[in-house]
């Protein structure tokens, strides 16, 4: 079952209005989580939304029948999911519907390390990302392109080595846990 890494970066919040710049993802291990391969950047600045939509269909077989053939792995995957939707139905392109596949989105995990709190809870929070994006929009209306991928690239090792982390670490506390409710059943 190949993992990938999934992300995108947008022009906005919304969906209907704004479009997707970048698509990004890389095949992961699926017992470590350590990237496998180099990460790929989709540009929509070198072509344009519908191209790299069809790029990614294409390359990640993600609408594929078979459902394990790009397991999604990320952040907050709802965002992705719901851009991904409108994004293809604007451009009238098949749907890449993530949230009903395989997925696997470390944001509930964020928010129980956050001690159940939302607010905080963001990957930049968390790691050694630098800021939560919102500067993206900013600067692709300026063109500065080359910030954007040094963030896209800066927000997937971060990402990876949280994902490392917690396929290591999560293993042991299921261990704890089953061994102490074997002690206390009730």
């Amino acid at each position: 079952m190949p993992n990938f890494y999934l992300d995108i970066e947008t022009t906005g919040l919304d969906p209907k209005s704004e479009k997707i710049i970048t698509i990004q993802f890389m095949k992961l291990d699926a017992l470590t989580s350590r990237p496998l391969e180099e990460l790929t950047i989709l540009k929509e600045w070198e072509s344009s939304e519908k191209e790299i939509i069809q790029e990614f269909i294409k390359r990640s077989k993600i609408t594929s029948e078979n459902v394990f053939s790009f397991v999604p792995v990320g952040y907050n995957l709802g965002f992705e999911h719901n851009f991904f939707i409108e994004r293809c139905r604007v451009h009238n392109i098949e749907r890449v519907d993530i949230l009903n596949r395989p997925f696997i989105d470390l944001r509930s995990c964020g928010v129980m390390m956050n001690k159940g709190a939302f607010i905080g809870s963001g990957l930049d929070k968390l790691t050694g990302k630098p800021h939560d994006g919102r500067l993206i929009p900013v600067w692709y209306s300026n063109s500065e392109y080359g910030k954007i991928l040094d963030y896209v690239r800066n927000e997937a090792e971060e990402f990876a080595k949280f994902c490392s982390w917690l396929y290591k670490e999560l293993p042991p506390l299921l261990a704890k846990f089953k061994a102490e409710r074997m002690q206390n059943p009730k």
